[in-house]
């Protein structure tokens, strides 16, 4: 059983660092309705956006905290899920000399922030089946391991890691477990934040692009204890999520019942494609999914991909990732995009 240790994974100079204070964070305690704002040397004209934005999203974290049941000093908000993912790296991993983890085919981009951070990504291939091989992942960590990335559901696959593996992983290393649960809300599994205080080194990502349908307003969240969160926040920009941003998230977060409509319309659309591509004759065989994507391995990826480009369908070819050779990735669209794709995919497999 590992012990977890936040002062022995964390940056030197983050330890010292004095984040900097912004003119809104002196004064968070007082009601600011009535008062003069002279400090910040903003344009004090009014329009909706000409003050700077709440540095630290209280409305926002006041209604995830609300809806998951966690406390807004166990969240952290990004400018979309690459900027905290980013933060992680920055916080926690000293260029040229740690490593972090990452299990493809995956999440690209844990690699490019790898690189971004000179930061060594040392990559341990999922098994045939698409489950992190908890083994291998241990035998490759060192004193310099600072971060095992899991993405579940996990993209391009769509499924997710099983639990006993994820609770070995947990138990077993000294850094951070980062679970990236970007397509959490497709899937009939719990999620890891009913378990963010039972292990102090879990950290758990989720975005409003997917299944909340807010990709253009770049809006990501970080799960994590107090003691994770506090050193995120030593380092985030101070305004990093902007006044519009904010707002068209609260607004969205408030309409629960049409998010709950959306996204059973997404599952049930995925489950007819998914029929669909199980009788097409260039599919060789279509994987389980828990996320608004199926992926297929198809006679070839190259053709088929360019047959349906010509169709005014674009899809992702994934051919060139592990374990994805010949593999297309069919983002689940409406029901009317369905049926375009569904029959252009008909008429290929005639042709």
């Amino acid at each position: 059983m590992s012990t977890f240790d936040i002062n022995t994974i964390t940056r030197e100079n983050v330890k010292t660092l004095k984040p900097y204070s912004s003119a809104r964070d002196e004064f968070e305690d007082f009601d600011t309705a009535e008062m003069i704002f002279l400090d910040a040397n903003e344009n004090p004209f009014q329009n909706g956006v000409n003050r700077y934005p709440d540095p630290q999203q209280n409305s926002v974290k006041a209604i995830l905290a609300k809806n998951n049941l966690t406390k807004q000093s166990q969240i952290l908000l990004g400018n979309g899920s690459d900027e905290v993912l980013d933060l992680l790296f920055r916080a926690f991993c000293e260029p040229n000399k740690d490593n972090i983890i990452s299990l493809p085919p995956t999440y690209g981009m844990y690699g490019v922030l790898a690189n971004i951070n000179a930061v060594e990504n040392r990559e341990i291939l999922l098994s045939a089946d698409f489950q992190p091989q908890v083994e291998k992942i241990l035998e490759a960590v060192d004193e310099n391991t600072k971060i095992i990335f899991l993405c579940s559901p996990n993209n391009p696959t769509g499924n997710s890691f099983s639990d006993e593996s994820v609770v070995k992983l947990l138990q077993n290393f000294k850094g951070l477990v980062v679970i990236d649960e970007a397509y959490i809300d497709f899937s009939d599994k719990e999620s890891w934040l009913v378990e963010i205080d039972a292990y102090p080194n879990l950290v758990i990502t989720q975005t409003l692009s997917k299944a909340y349908g807010l990709a253009g307003i770049r809006l990501g969240v970080c799960y994590a204890s107090e003691a994770v969160i506090s050193i995120l926040n030593k380092i985030k920009p101070p305004y990093n999520v902007n006044e519009l941003t904010q707002q068209r998230a609260i607004e969205r977060l408030k309409d629960s019942n049409k998010i709950k409509q959306e996204i059973a319309s997404i599952i049930e659309q995925r489950e007819e494609l998914l029929k669909v591509l199980l009788e097409v004759s260039f599919v060789e065989k279509v994987y389980p999914t828990e996320a608004n994507f199926i992926l297929a391995k198809v006679d070839d990826a190259n053709k088929r991909y360019d047959q349906l480009i010509e169709k005014g369908i674009v899809i992702r070819n994934r051919t060139t990732q592990p374990l994805c050779e010949n593999c297309l990735r069919f983002t689940i669209g409406t029901k009317e995009e369905n049926e375009v794709v569904i029959r252009e995919l008909k008429s290929l497999s005639l042709s």
